[in-house]
Parts: structure tokens; C-alpha cells; sequence
């Protein structure tokens, strides 16, 4: 039975939504520590750490996001292996390393921004290599992986869009679903581009004001 469009249907877009903010943020998680990592390696002098770190960064940064998430969803389980991920599971999967290699690049950007002098400096004064990133290098960094952090993490929400295609009940996907009932496309996906859009602005807002803290701070 056709439904017309109305507020009652701002219900599963604001579950869709909730479920979106989940997914983002989780995978922003896991994949911040897969970022720092290869960062680290991608900044180190270490051959192959550095050699490892930049072939994951170019080469995830070369596939599309949507053919990762196939490839986890579809793919693995082709393999006969026992390997048989959900929907959940897969989305944070995918994008988690797909928020790896290019928070890793934006983290060996950070690092590499640091005035070689700064190094020199905590080698001098005796510094583990521990001591040096901790206390030195990464607090300087800092201010220059927050910005392109914050700018990705934005275009991670709407990215996160493509999981739907798996089946993922995220925003997307209930816009999908109440388009369905209401017949209403236009209707149904101003609501969701007006929901992506409170994200995206909310949080941009919200960093604005952090990143001028924090820069003010260091």
C-alpha cells in the first residue's frame, strides 16, 4: 500500500542516520589506528616498514571504495574458506581500511611537516625514539593532520553512503526503503541529502571551533 510522505517517515531516515554516525565512527576508530601505523611506517627510515606502508596506501588509495566493499562482502566468501562476514561487519571492515591508507598518508604528511630540526633536537638531548614522537614530534604534528583529519572524516560519512549497496540499513538505504513505500523518491532523498547535510555542517561547525582551541593551545 503507497504511504504519502510525511513526518513519521523522518523516523527510520533519523535510525538510518544513527546507524550511519555509528558505522562512521568505528571505522574512523579502527581505521585511525591503521593510520598512524602505516604513517609511522610510511615516515620511517626504515626500508621496509616504509616500502610496506606505502604500497598499503597506494594501493587502497587506487581502488574504489565500493569495489573494497564488494571484495569483502561478495568476494571472501567465494574463496571456500570458511570466511563469511555481515553486513555490519563488512561495512566497518571496508571502510576501516579504506580510512587507513589515507589517514596513514595524512599522518606521514604531518610528520614529514615537522622542521628536521626538531628531530635533531631530541636526538641530541638523548630521546628514545618513543620519547621523541611522543613529546617532540607528534604534539608538533598535530597541527597539521587535524584539519585534513576533520576534512576526511566528513567526506568518510558521505562516502559511508555506498555500504547500502550491500544492504546495509544505513541512511541511505532508508531513504531507499521510503522511497519504496511513499513512491515519493523526491521527497524521500531531499530529506536524506537535509540529514547528510546536518551531519556534515554539525561537525564541520563543531571542528572549526576544536581546531582553533587546539591551535591556540599549541
Amino acid at each position: 500500500m503507497t504511504q504519502d510522505f510525511g513526518w513519521i517517515h523522518l523516523v527510520p531516515l533519523l535510525n538510518g542516520a544513527w546507524l550511519t554516525i555509528q558505522l562512521c565512527f568505528f571505522s574512523l576508530l579502527i581505521g585511525g589506528a591503521i593510520g598512524i601505523i602505516v604513517g609511522l611506517g610510511a615516515a620511517s627510515k626504515n626500508k621496509l616498514a616504509n616500502v610496506l606502508s606505502s604500497i598499503y596506501i597506494r594501493l587502497v588509495r587506487g581502488v574504489p571504495l565500493l569495489m573494497i566493499i564488494f571484495l569483502i562482502y561478495f568476494a571472501l566468501p567465494m574463496l571456500h574458506i570458511g570466511i563469511n562476514f555481515s553486513k555490519g561487519f563488512s561495512a566497518v571492515a571496508a571502510l576501516s581500511i579504506y580510512a587507513g591508507a589515507y589517514l596513514g598518508e595524512i599522518v606521514r604528511g604531518g610528520i614529514q611537516s615537522v622542521p628536521k630540526g626538531q628531530f635533531e633536537a631530541a636526538d641530541a638531548l638523548g630521546m628514545t625514539t618513543f620519547q621523541k614522537f611522543r613529546h617532540v614530534i607528534i604534539p608538533q604534528a598535530m597541527k597539521f593532520i587535524i584539519p585534513p583529519g576533520i576534512g576526511f572524516f566528513i567526506a568518510l560519512i558521505k562516502d559511508s553512503s555506498l555500504v547500502s549497496i550491500i544492504g546495509y540499513i544505513d541512511l541511505t538505504k532508508a531513504g531507499k526503503v521510503v522511497s519504496s513505500l511513499t513512491f515519493n523518491p523526491i521527497a524521500s532523498f531531499l530529506a536524506v541529502a537535509a540529514v547528510y547535510f546536518v551531519l556534515c555542517f554539525g561537525l564541520s561547525k563543531a571542528s572549526y571551533y576544536y581546531e582553533k582551541r587546539f591551535l591556540r593551545s599549541t
